[in-house]
């Protein structure tokens, strides 16, 4: 079958593109409202892109209601700190309802079952139960589009890994285990996928 994307409205062709671009990493993304409180919102168009800066990016669409900017960009935007997590099976439902549009400065976190902790070296708490929170500072956003989608990219300042997902091989070299972290990978409408078997090819030298 041959897909002519570039004919296609643009609802379309993020369905199509979804639903082959997979799987996709979710950047579980915390931010900080106006009150004080926190922002928590998924987003599965997210990868790391540098190491020199170590930055990741993901991009943020409008909000469906009302088109105005979602509160992840505006919060970033505006305080400049950020909390990035990898969810596990176990979250995948939160994950889901953390996606649910609310009023600007609405807490999703007073609808999860989910506690924040400190995170060492960042002003902004992680989510105790993910394996892996990445505290961020924005470093830049491109708006690209006629939507437009918002890019946001972020320095990474500090990484929490649990202790069960990181070690240090016997070459004193740091390791992770996947399998441990367990990630969530978005596929096309309401599917995520799960770790199954790995497969470890090892690379040209």
């Amino acid at each position: 079958m041959l897909i002519d994307i570039a004919a296609m409205d643009p609802k379309d062709a993020y369905h199509v593109l979804t639903q082959t671009v997979i799987p996709r990493p979710v950047a579980w993304v915390l931010s900080e409202n106006p009150e004080g409180d926190f922002n928590l919102a998924p987003f599965s168009f997210f990868t790391p892109i540098t190491s020199n800066p170590p930055l990741l990016m993901f991009s943020v669409g409008k909000k469906p209601t009302d088109g105005a900017f979602k509160d992840t960009r505006v919060n970033i935007e505006e305080r400049k700190q950020f909390v990035v997590h990898i969810a596990h099976r176990e979250l995948a439902a939160a994950v889901t309802e953390s996606s649910r549009t609310l009023a600007h400065g609405d807490s999703e976190l007073k609808n999860l079952d989910l506690e924040v902790v400190d995170f060492e070296g960042s002003r902004l708490p992680r989510l105790r139960d993910c394996h892996v929170a990445f505290a961020c500072e924005l470093y830049d956003i491109k708006e690209i589009g006629a939507g437009p989608q918002s890019l946001v990219f972020g320095k990474v300042n500090q990484v929490w890994v649990s202790d069960e997902a990181a070690r240090y091989d016997d070459k004193n070299r740091l390791t992770f285990d996947g399998a441990a972290i367990d990630p969530l990978g978005r596929l096309g409408g309401s599917e995520y996928v799960t770790f199954g078997e790995i497969i470890k090819i090892p690379r040209p030298s």
